[in-house]
């Protein structure tokens, strides 16, 4: 991730103060309403937006306020519910959280007490669902540490200008384990694997459906052999090798057909 130095700078010249101002509220057991004036400055100091432009508290959603929410003129970005600080945030909040998205058709929400931070996509669909996305502590983040930094970058100002929360996703979506199952559990992994273990073990005969065997009842999970994300993973898998085969076969056509041309003048020329 391309994280500009501008935000880079911003964030350490203005994390310490407010690990610092968190911790001092938590220690009072500030209310929700001081805990929303906290995080609205973390969101201007920190991530970047404007206070007065860009972070409104006046967002209704069918007769009631969201807390706070992330606005680009008339466009939501992000809503963000909030709780005080000493609040163990909970499965209860984030559904109040998801309920207020859901409402009004925004695809991300943050819930947070200004010390745990907790970034979620809604999946709008029947019947809806959620993600996680990221989730970081202010109080133990570290601004040396890569994985911190991007947490903090895909909820920014410059990160939204880029679109960064989207490819953060998109990558993802892609880097899990119900995907990487999918392609342990191909015929051309299982092939490469016999190959190797008669290479290596001759006088062993194995088949490929004995390797897959051991691979779905030994080594994998079944959550990842058998459950709808395995299944969706895996039509995934054999769509987007269908399509490399016919864009390997599309090419090598295009190739042979460059070809052609230089073939024909040598026959040509052997003619004359």
């Amino acid at each position: 991730m391309n994280i500009p130095a501008k935000f880079t700078k911003k964030v350490n010249e203005n994390l310490k103060k407010y690990q610092d101002v968190v911790a001092n509220i938590k220690k009072k057991d500030a209310n929700e309403a001081d805990t929303v004036k906290v995080v609205t400055d973390i969101l201007e100091a920190i991530f970047g937006y404007d206070k007065y432009s860009e972070i409104t508290s006046e967002y209704a959603i069918r007769g009631t306020y969201c807390d706070l929410a992330i606005v680009d003129g008339k466009k939501i970005k992000f809503l963000i519910e909030v709780k005080a600080v000493s609040i163990t945030l909970n499965e209860s909040h984030l559904k109040q959280a998801l309920n207020y998205g859901a409402t009004a058709g925004v695809n991300w929400v943050v819930l947070t007490n200004s010390e745990n931070w907790i970034i979620y996509k809604i999946k709008f669909g029947k019947p809806i669902d959620k993600e996680l996305v990221a989730e970081f502590n202010l109080l133990t983040l570290n601004p040396k540490n890569e994985k911190d930094f991007e947490s903090l970058f895909i909820l920014s100002k410059d990160g939204q200008e880029k679109s960064i929360i989207d490819d953060y996703y998109a990558e993802m979506q892609v880097k899990n384990k119900f995907i990487i199952g999918a392609l342990l559990y191909t015929e051309d992994v299982i092939t490469v694997v016999r190959r190797n273990m008669k290479r290596l073990y001759a006088d062993v005969k194995i088949t490929d459906e004995e390797i897959a065997d051991i691979m779905a009842n030994d080594i994998l999970k079944r959550e990842i052999i058998d459950s709808d994300e395995s299944k969706k993973a895996a039509k995934e898998i054999a769509k987007l090798m269908k399509k490399s085969e016919r864009i390997k076969e599309k090419n090598k056509h295009e190739a042979e057909d460059e070809q052609l041309p230089d073939e024909k003048a040598d026959f040509e020329q052997k003619e004359t």
